[in-house]
């Protein structure tokens, strides 16, 4: 059974990540983060004013432990824009400083509020 649990979790990961333009994979919610980190990411996105989706990996440890190795990286939280791991919070942040981020929205279209 264990290798079946696997595939279905990477299927939900890629049908999560379709489904939605910018996904954020977090503890907790956007409206009760349940780390620092992910609240970080939260307040990142919604300071851009960009709609997402989240999926509160602490609902199934599948699910947090099928997008580590989903996505090849260690940690949570994790931000995707248009199927493609930006990254976890300290490059989510970083870009968001730099303007970068706000750019890869522009650049893929999303739609995001007007500064």
């Amino acid at each position: 059974m264990e290798g079946n649990s696997m595939v279905d979790v990477t299927e939900n990961i890629k049908n999560e990540i379709k489904s939605s333009d910018v996904v954020l994979f977090m503890k907790g919610t956007p409206v009760f983060p349940m780390c620092g980190f992910s609240a970080a990411i939260v307040q990142v996105l919604s300071d851009i004013g960009v709609k997402f989706n989240s999926i509160n990996v602490l609902d199934s440890d599948e699910m947090r432990e099928g997008i580590k190795k989903f996505s090849n990286w260690p940690t949570i939280p994790q931000l995707y824009v248009k199927e493609e791991f930006i990254g976890g919070c300290d490059i989510v942040k970083e870009m968001h400083e730099t303007g970068e981020l706000l750019e890869l929205f522009n650049s893929r279209g999303i739609e995001v509020k007007p500064s």
